[in-house]
């Protein structure tokens, strides 16, 4: 018998979190290079001490991609949003789009994916924290 070493099909989980606090003070929270390691705990490990972020320009559509260098230069492009909960409404939705990397098995995306989520829960606690 032989085993299978092809990697998964590339894939994507979008992860959200309901933050009941105005949309754009939810961006410029999140936007905020400063906050940055507050509630990214990833990007608060040592072995990521040199990563560099680099977010999308700041805009009124709550896009919050930002590329991730790692140290050994590899980058890895993150799809994030703010979106408001609409006209007269106060609360937002933050996506985190998730993609999966090669090499990367069921097990890591599933520990990525609860990272991910932890993150997010983290930023709606700071977010109302602050307000």
């Amino acid at each position: 018998m032989t085993e299978d070493t092809t990697d998964p099909p590339v894939s994507s989980r979008h992860l959200s979190k309901w933050i009941d606090a105005d949309a754009a003070a939810v961006y410029a929270f999140a936007s905020d290079a400063r906050e940055l390691p507050r509630w990214a705990a990833g990007l608060a490990d040592p072995a990521l001490a040199d990563a560099d972020v680099r977010f999308a320009p700041r805009n009124e559509f709550g896009v919050l991609d930002h590329v991730v260098r790692l140290p050994s230069g590899e980058e890895v492009y993150n799809p994030m949003r703010v979106i408001p909960a609409g006209t007269g409404e106060v609360g937002c939705e933050v996506v985190f789009t998730l993609r999966r990397r090669p090499g990367v098995t069921d097990e890591e995306f599933d520990a990525d994916s609860a990272a991910v989520a932890a993150d997010l829960d983290t930023l709606c606690r700071l977010v109302l924290a602050s307000d």
